[in-house]
């Protein structure tokens, strides 16, 4: 089995840090990547692993990270993107984005962005973590990413989880022929610390004695499916630019289809984030 780089975002706990155990144990170099220094470093210190720390709800320190992995690296085979989060309250984070977009969309957009020559060259695969979520409360309104209007914690969770679906499709449209190769998936309802920050009914779900009900998975379980695409080959074992649950290709909401709609939400994603959309064209 080839060994590849592989940098694990949201790898300090949950599936992130299971898939980064099993990924390190077989021999591949992992990057950890994670907003708590002591949950980061504990993950790292066990699997003798490079860290980096990064809060998502600073672009800044996304930035910075992104300068960081570029000097350390001269090879990434894959960037997983699975930082992520629901909150139940409506919060902007310094960059004046809703939190739950920014950490979940726009923050591993500007890394990808940011880490896109590198990941060319290194003929990589962008994994990204996005959930059941995008098909159960997703309704993306371009005019309304912020979730101004009325803000509900799982709309805008499941908007920002039916955005990673978006973003992969578009990303693989405009760049798998530059042998980059993108694909999303839903990792099943996983037992773990997600919704920690949040005060919604999903909270309760996820922090509460019903957490152990059957349905809920382990976070090593809920790894396996990262650890599948992250191994295998693109286009030998998965098919670029589709979004998978349980090993197969799923379906989703109906906007995930959209290629319209995933190009006028890549051009206004550039858009909010300061970047050259005729840059990001790869066309």
């Amino acid at each position: 089995m080839q060994t590849k780089t592989i940098v694990i975002t949201g790898a300090s706990d949950g599936i992130g840090a299971a898939a980064a155990r099993k990924l390190s144990a077989s021999g591949h170099e992992v990057v950890v990547i994670g907003r708590s220094p002591q949950k980061t470093m504990a993950i790292a210190t066990e699997i003798d692993a490079p860290f980096f720390i990064a809060d998502f709800a600073d672009l800044k320190q996304v930035r910075a990270l992104a300068e960081s992995l570029l000097a350390k690296f001269p090879r990434i085979d894959v960037l997983a993107n699975n930082a992520g989060g629901i909150f139940g309250t409506r919060n902007k984070t310094v960059d004046g984005f809703e939190m739950t977009l920014q950490v979940n969309h726009l923050a591993p957009f500007l890394l990808t962005h940011l880490l896109r020559d590198r990941l060319i060259s290194s003929t990589a695969s962008v994994v990204n973590t996005s959930s059941l979520a995008a098909r159960l409360w997703g309704r993306l309104n371009l005019n309304d990413l912020n979730n101004d209007r009325r803000f509900r914690p799982r709309k805008a969770y499941g908007d920002a989880k039916l955005a990673n679906i978006l973003f992969t499709r578009e990303l693989q449209r405009r760049y798998g022929q530059q042998s980059l190769s993108a694909v999303a998936f839903h990792p099943g309802t996983v037992a773990t610390n997600f919704s920690a920050d949040s005060t919604s009914w999903i909270r309760f779900a996820y922090h509460s004695p019903i957490k152990h009900l059957p349905g809920l998975i382990s976070a090593e379980k809920g790894a396996r499916q990262l650890i599948w695409l992250v191994e295998s080959k693109a286009t030998v074992d998965w098919r670029p630019g589709e979004y998978y649950e349980k090993g197969k290709i799923a379906k989703t909401n109906r906007q995930a289809n959209d290629s319209e709609l995933a190009r006028h939400f890549w051009d206004l994603s550039a858009f909010m984030l300061g970047l050259d959309s005729s840059q990001l064209s790869g066309l």
